[in-house]
């Protein structure tokens, strides 16, 4: 009995060990069984042969059977290797995510740079433009001394109407000195783009609003009945800076360091520039500089266009140069020296030869030199050499233009150092001063043959002078106001004489503009968030000489960007 059984016993573990290969393995277990399986099965097969199980025939059947099946199990392990193929090692699961992963966020990263991921959605160029605007609501009030003179002159009005001084008891356009404006509501608007156009060359547009085509401002005060405000174009240039160079052309921001006592912060220059930085100075400071040509004004091509003798060219420039170091003590400490030299050409006024208007001409020789625009404080005389009529002297119309009295070369110093202090509070203090190195008052009587009109004392004495100065301090927890909480506060004073600069472009809300101004300026801002933040000012400035005019201004204002 017990040999019978054992012979049935070694006979079921053949049977198991020649099914073993079929059955289903993992991980190293897959990789061990068939050599031994097959080498279990060899040994169970002769075992039941010594035992006289089976014949030696039916052993060799059944070891025929266990080669057949392990070769079927290796191949279906292992496919065909053929000349050519190439072996592939095992990557476990988690690898092949990792570099899934890793591949398709460089592909996505890519499709969006290169706009193919999106395809036929926008064009290529708009890739390479970049938009930009902002707007400012601005609540303004203005407040004028009960005492101000009331006989100041409007001289830019006075040009625009060719003001008759012939006429007696008509009295030429004349400023409101004593009448407070309050609450106007005013807006600026402002809307722009910049494109690479590859190669080191960019290009940019820009529309603004404005009441008028004035240069120093592009503010529009709302009311006219809800009527629909004007667009006006702002800047449009073209600029190359290959290295360090930048070159300019068309109608763009001001390439100079300098503050809104020379030049408003909204005033465009109209020409060519071309600026340098980036030449170091030791370890932390840099000189830049920049040159610049800017037409002021071309004469007519046809002027006098009522006469055969045409005027030879007589057209205006601004000239300018400017050297400078920016010199950066720490990563937020920084100090900035710059000197420039400006010279307005060409854009005094000029007396004429006598005129004989009553014969019916409809200009003289010099209208030419009459400003394009004006604010107000520079000194200036008659234009026109008017020859009265023969015979009727009494009643000759004399329509006038007023030009200006002195040269302008300016001489200008800027300086600014901003620091960190406690508690990361920041402090910025900056200063500038002017000075008309072409200032000469017996050149200016002479020019003007005595018809000087204005900026006279009560005992009839010329006060004038070619200085202006300005100084100016901020405090704050970030005075660019990048973040939302960022304040700051910030005071100034500034003085100018009246021929220290062209009244035309500087800041149009001291003392509304111009020259022969004298006073300070305090505010504050804060933001809401990184492209909003509101600001107060309060700017109070009289006369330096002459007739009395004392003009406060408050201005409440929300500014947004994007």
């Amino acid at each position: 009995m017990n040999r019978q059984f054992n012979r049935w016993a070694l006979a079921l573990a053949v049977a198991v060990a020649l099914a073993g290969p079929a059955q289903a393995q993992t991980g190293d277990q897959a990789q061990a069984s068939p050599a031994v399986s097959g080498n279990t099965t060899v040994h169970l097969i002769r075992l039941l042969v010594e035992q006289g199980v089976i014949t030696e025939e039916q052993a060799g059947a059944l070891m025929e059977q266990a080669r057949r099946e392990a070769r079927a199990e290796q191949e279906a392990r292992e496919p065909d290797v053929r000349e050519g193929d190439v072996r592939v090692p095992y990557i476990p699961e988690t690898v092949r995510d990792g570099i899934r992963a890793e591949v398709k966020e460089e592909v996505i990263t890519q499709a969006k740079e290169e706009n193919w991921a999106a395809p036929n959605t926008f064009p290529e160029w708009v890739s390479r433009v970049e938009w930009f605007g902002d707007v400012r609501v601005r609540n303004e009030s203005r407040f004028r001394a009960n005492d101000n003179s009331d006989l100041v002159a409007d001289y830019q009005e006075w040009n625009d109407t060719e003001y008759d001084i012939s006429v007696p008891n008509v009295f030429p356009p004349l400023l409101n000195t004593r009448q407070d404006r309050e609450n106007l509501l005013r807006v600026r608007a402002r809307f722009g783009l910049e494109a690479d156009l590859g190669k080191h060359w960019r290009t940019g547009l820009r529309l603004a609003t404005g009441s008028s085509d004035s240069p120093v401002s592009t503010t529009q005060t709302l009311g006219g009945g809800l009527s629909k405000k004007d667009i006006w174009l702002d800047r449009a240039w073209i600029s190359w800076h290959p290295g360090i160079w930048t070159f300019t052309a068309g109608r763009a921001k001001s390439p100079f360091v300098s503050t809104d006592i020379l030049y408003s912060g909204e005033l465009g220059f109209d020409g060519v520039s071309a600026g340098w930085n980036g030449v170091s100075v030791g370890e932390h400071g840099a000189f830049f500089g920049t040159l610049g040509a800017f037409p002021l004004g071309y004469i007519s091509d046809d002027f006098p266009s009522d006469e055969q003798n045409k005027k030879a060219s007589e057209d205006k420039w601004l000239l300018g140069a400017q050297l400078g170091i920016d010199w950066r003590f720490q990563e937020d400490q920084r100090f900035l020296a710059a000197l420039a030299y400006y010279d307005f050409n060409n854009i005094e006024g000029q007396r004429s030869s006598p005129c004989p208007l009553y014969a019916g001409y409809q200009s003289c020789r010099s209208d030419w030199s009459a400003p394009a625009f004006m604010q107000k404080g520079n000194s200036v005389f008659l234009l026109r050499d008017i020859v009265l009529e023969p015979g009727n002297e009494a009643d000759t119309a004399m329509p006038q233009l007023v030009g200006l009295a002195s040269e302008f070369q300016l001489l200008d110093i800027n300086l600014r150092w901003r620091t960190p202090l406690f508690n990361d509070y920041e402090l910025s203090l900056a200063g500038n001063y002017i000075h008309n190195l072409a200032y000469d008052e017996d050149e200016m009587f002479e020019r003007s043959d005595g018809l000087i009109l204005n900026n006279f004392d009560t005992n009839g004495e010329l006060e004038s002078g070619a200085d202006a100065w300005m100084v100016h301090a901020a405090f704050g927890d970030d005075l660019d106001l990048a973040r939302a909480g960022n304040w700051q506060v910030f005071f100034g004073y500034k003085y100018i004489e009246p021929d220290a600069l062209p009244d035309a472009f500087n800041d149009s809300s001291f003392h509304l503009g111009g020259t022969n101004a004298k006073g300070y300026f305090l505010g504050g801002s804060y933001a809401f968030t990184p492209d909003l933040s509101a600001r107060g000012r309060w700017l109070s400035a009289e006369e330096v000489y002459g007739q009395p005019l004392a003009i406060d201004v408050l201005q409440l204002e929300l500014n947004a960007r994007f």
